[in-house]
């Protein structure tokens, strides 16, 4: 087996997509009479800085020749990327041998690029050590992506797919032709093995892209042949090409375990702790609270859910003081941005002011530490009493909307998660 890994071809304003490119790969491999066994999408750590939307690195599983696979991937990259765009620094590598050859360095870094931020200098090295035939343009930041994705399907054990279709060049940049109530009609016709393909709430066609690229829509699922039906259903603009993609998306593997205590910007964390401060609605309508390890009150983490999360939101109000949780979500710049959390235990009564058995209407202070009296009717009560507490929250787990979801979030319709769930739609 040869397995060509690319990554770094796309620009955030200028458009392509690296998914094309290894696409257009592939095509060519399998003209020259090669056959394509699958296409690799790995989602790599959602924080890096440099990425772009969604910081996907390829890799191609075929039978061809090595040096005629490097040839032909080299000439769609040097065709294809944007390297126009500074920021664009694409990297190809080509290495020979199965799933058994993936060295144990390799499948390490492939394993660390979806939780950490890796240094060309380290991906180079690898290179080199293992003799591995590369090129690059730029500063060739693309490699570090290009190998973690060599070396993912031995790293990796939870795998989903996506089917995705492209457009003809000639509309790149332009408005998307697709039929909403065929996307929605067939959004109903595959759920729950097809998901993120709307958004019910927000009326939205989540698999439809705006961004100026190849890319027409994405059908995201855990059955591949499944995915391919609904985007054989969907309505729309001519279909010049498309392609099935084995992927790590939907499968939250840039989750680590972690304490309030240690966590870092630019990584990913699930955390535990106890609600520390009322939820706060801030300018612009991100809400904010305060994570605390325990009762002590020593670390605290500071938690948002920003406006894109929309809905969602209103679960995050719904919290009180006291509540524990698993939260889950990226910390940068000190705050965890939530992806998910799950309630665990939930704050069921508070202490309030007593009223008058008699006239039900709150009593007064009688003084310090003297309770409380009702002054019409002489009742009293030694302090405040405790009340139940009505809640909208349920113990479980809870999302944000399909709209704002991150590709390698895993969306809780997937299950296998440790509480019951309160899945979005």
């Amino acid at each position: 087996m040869t397995v060509v890994g690319l990554d770094d071809t796309d620009s955030r304003e200028r458009g392509m997509c690296t998914t094309y490119v290894a696409a257009q790969v592939a095509e060519r491999l399998r003209r020259q009479g090669a056959t394509v066994s699958r296409l690799l999408l790995v989602r790599l750590n959602p924080a890096v800085p440099y990425k772009t939307r969604g910081n996907a690195a390829l890799a191609i599983h075929t039978d061809a020749d090595p040096n005629q696979a490097f040839s032909i991937a080299r000439d769609r990259l040097e065709s294809l990327s944007e390297t126009a765009d500074e920021r664009t620094n694409p990297g190809l590598i080509v290495v020979e041998g199965g799933l058994e050859d993936v060295p144990d360095d390799v499948s390490a870094f492939s394993g660390r690029a979806i939780h950490e931020h890796l240094e060309i200098a380290e991906a180079t090295a690898l290179l080199e050590r293992h003799g591995y035939r590369s090129w690059h343009a730029g500063d060739g930041r693309g490699r570090i992506g290009a190998l973690a994705a060599i070396g993912s399907r031995r790293a990796l054990s939870e795998w989903t797919y996506e089917h995705i279709s492209y457009r003809d060049s000639s509309r790149w940049g332009t408005p998307r032709d697709v039929d909403r109530e065929s996307v929605f009609a067939a959004a109903d016709r595959g759920y729950p093995e097809v998901w993120d393909t709307v958004d019910r709430g927000e009326d939205e066609t989540v698999c439809v892209p705006h961004t100026p690229g190849p890319i027409l829509y994405g059908i995201r699922g855990d059955d591949p042949d499944a995915v391919r039906t609904v985007a054989e259903r969907i309505e729309s603009e001519p279909v010049t090409s498309s392609q099935l993609f084995v992927t790590n998306q939907g499968t939250d593997a840039h989750l680590q375990e972690g304490g309030l205590e240690s966590v870092a910007d630019g990584l990913a964390y699930r955390v535990d702790g106890w609600v520390a401060s009322e939820p706060e609605t801030r300018r612009g309508g991100h809400v904010f609270f305060d994570l605390a390890a325990g009762s002590a009150d020593v670390s605290r983490l500071e938690c948002a859910a920003f406006e894109p999360t929309k809905r969602f939101r209103d679960r995050v109000r719904a919290l009180r003081v006291g509540d524990r949780l698993t939260a889950c979500g990226e910390v940068s710049r000190g705050t965890l941005k939530l992806e998910k959390f799950a309630v665990r235990e939930l704050v069921t009564t508070e202490r309030v002011t007593p009223t008058c058995p008699d006239c039900e209407r709150t009593m007064n202070s009688a003084g310090r530490n003297q309770g409380y009296r009702c002054r019409d009717c002489g009742t009293s009560r030694d302090g405040k009493v405790e009340r139940r507490l009505e809640r909208d929250l349920e113990t479980g787990w809870y999302e944000v909307p399909p709209c704002a979801r991150r590709h390698i979030s895993k969306p809780l319709i997937r299950g296998g998660f440790d509480a019951p769930t309160h899945p979005e739609r």
